[in-house]
This record gives structure tokens, sequence and C-alpha cells, in this order.
């Protein structure tokens, strides 16, 4: 089984040009990407920070005083 990939520049040539620097809808764009960004992170559930710990926890202590 063969597989072609397509060069990369073919699909940079299929995006859509940019928006000019100051146009109203390239503004309304970035302030929807700001937003969106914001609301992704503010509400993440996921903070490893919470899980992190510090060396071995009890169980290992516990452990280690048996095998002695």
């Amino acid at each position: 089984m063969t597989t072609q990939s397509t060069p990369i520049t073919a699909h940079i040539a299929d995006l859509p040009a940019p928006l000019p620097a100051h146009s109203p809808r390239r503004m309304l764009a970035e302030i929807a990407d700001f937003w969106r960004t914001f609301l992704k992170a503010a509400f993440n559930p996921y903070h490893p920070e919470q899980h992190y710990m510090r060396g071995p926890g009890p169980a290992c202590a516990k452990k280690s005083r048996q095998h002695r």
C-alpha cells in the first residue's frame, strides 16, 4: 500500500488571504479570539498543580518500614 502526501505549499495556497490590519472584521475576529481563549482558560477544570506531590507519600514510607 502506498500513500501520497500533498506538499505543504499546496495547503498554504488554499488558505484565505489575511484581512487588512485595520479592518473592522479583523478587529472583531481578534476580539472574538481573545474571549474564546480567555473563556477556555478560565473555565478549564484541569489544574495539574493541585495534584502535584513532593517526594514519596505516607504509603511509600509505610512500605519501606515493613521490609526492614
